[in-house]
């Protein structure tokens, strides 16, 4: 979570107004990479306090795709807080990606190790401190890769993919522990990568007749990991705004 246009930042700033401690993982460089660049650290952090309605903020600076990464992450807020009631791993890798014939093993293991090693690492230290008490709640993300093909995303749709197919194997086995554990795709969503030309080609895809905004995904987490969900668990849940795949002829979209 270090951009305010992205869609941790939005789900931080909603537990946060929920009242919820919220312990904020985040990894500048990985934005500093990217078309969209880094954003201004602080102001996220407080874009986040700004939100609160009484709970405390912490946050920690972490590479997920050091093996012991996802176990400091967990322990610095079990140590900042005590006790974690809800995780959500939101985070993800972009870039160094390609399609079949241009891979290399380095990409495929660096999408392995951030996108879902460092996941289902996290979603264990959550589960090995839990105390049982009622309410533990696990959120994870996918992508469409379940719903139609990613052009050009194999090393990241492979990954995502990894924690689709596992979503109800997780929720069967931590059930007993008390918690349970979802996972959303969050469907296409503006978080600065959107273009005037990727909007021509995807526009007649959306019924409502507009792109997915943060926040769109952030509601439906809010709602998962309140007791308002209490029954669900073990579910791959699509929030995408009816969005259709499938792509205009000579479209490379």
């Amino acid at each position: 979570m270090s951009r305010r246009g992205g869609i941790g930042y939005a789900i931080a700033c909603r537990l946060a107004s929920y009242g919820a401690n919220v312990f904020l993982h985040h990894f500048v460089p990985h934005d500093s990479e990217q078309d969209w660049g880094a954003d201004d650290l602080d102001a996220v952090l407080a874009g986040v306090r700004e939100q609160s309605a009484g709970g405390r903020i912490a946050d920690l600076h972490a590479d997920l795709a050091e093996p012991d990464a996802p176990q400091r992450v967990f322990d610095a807020a079990t140590g900042t807080f005590g006790h974690v009631d809800i995780l959500v791993a939101n985070h993800a890798m972009s870039g160094h990606d390609g399609p079949l014939g241009e891979l290399t093993a380095d990409e495929l293991d660096r999408h392995w190790a951030v996108d879902a090693r460092s996941t289902i690492l996290l979603l264990q230290a959550f589960a090995n401190a839990h105390d049982g008490r009622p309410g533990g709640a696990a959120v994870l993300m996918t992508s469409g890769q379940a719903l139609g093909p990613l052009p050009g995303e194999i090393a990241y749709g492979s990954a995502k993919a990894a924690l689709h197919g596992m979503t109800t194997t997780f929720a069967d086995q931590l059930a007993d522990r008390g918690i349970r554990v979802n996972t959303v795709n969050p469907g296409p969503v503006d978080t600065g990568y959107l273009t005037h030309d990727i909007w021509r080609t995807v526009e007649p895809m959306f019924p409502f007749g507009r792109y997915g905004e943060p926040d769109d995904p952030a509601r439906l987490v809010g709602w998962l990991v309140t007791d308002e969900a209490v029954w669900i668990t073990g579910q791959v849940v699509n929030s995408e705004g009816g969005f259709g795949r499938w792509r205009p002829r000579g479209a490379s979209t």
